[in-house]
């Protein structure tokens, strides 16, 4: 029970830091969402910054098998994988109706400059989807379906650089064409072999 506990807090407390910020959550709100008493939260969070750090690690979990699933799927090609991975980030901003973004990328705007153990915990996750969408980009090399000079890993962290500035520019506008815009700059020009058309 303690463990469902904790975990309903966590829960509830990505829901609504998801939605509405971190600093715009308070405490009381995730209990009430969570529906566990009111002391439950220091017994598994001695501070608001310790859950947040374990907010980070939570969401990090809770979205490593879906990513994984659709980068690690060895049915498809490796840029193939990566094309899916960012129409179903589309379809999924789509449903939300253009808001929300990236929760990383939200924490990072809210917290990096006010919690370094926060900024450090979320410099880690980027960093690990960057590296294993460099991985991604690793393979489409070895398979020759990426131009000669373009470092694997420095693309990758170009590609997260531009996907997190694209859902910004999707937040302000409330459209969906800043995401689509950055799938047909990766694709039809930043990716592609030397030699290959662009999609008709």
């Amino acid at each position: 029970m303690k463990r469902d506990a904790r975990l309903a807090i966590l829960e509830a407390g990505a829901e609504l830091v998801h939605r509405q910020g971190f600093n715009n959550t308070g405490i009381k709100e995730i209990l009430d969402a969570a529906g566990v008493p009111k002391g439950s939260f220091y017994f598994y969070f001695p501070s608001k910054e310790a859950f947040g750090l374990a907010l980070v690690e939570h969401m990090s979990d809770a979205r490593a098998a879906r990513i994984e699933a659709v980068l690690g799927d060895a049915a498809l090609p490796p840029l193939a994988r990566l094309r899916r991975f960012f129409e179903g980030a589309r379809g999924r901003y789509l449903d939300w109706n253009c808001e929300r973004g990236c929760p990383f990328g939200n924490l990072a705007q809210e917290m990096a400059d006010l919690s370094p153990p926060m900024r450090e915990a979320l410099r880690r996750v980027l960093d690990a989807l960057s590296a294993r969408i460099g991985a991604v980009l690793e393979e489409a090399r070895e398979r020759g379906e990426l131009a000669p000079g373009l470092n694997p890993q420095e693309a990758a962290a170009f590609v997260m650089d531009a996907f997190e500035g694209a859902l910004l520019r999707m937040k302000t506008q409330k459209d969906i064409e800043p995401l689509r815009r950055l799938e047909r700059m990766l694709f039809e020009h930043l990716l592609p072999a030397p030699g290959d058309a662009p999609p008709g």
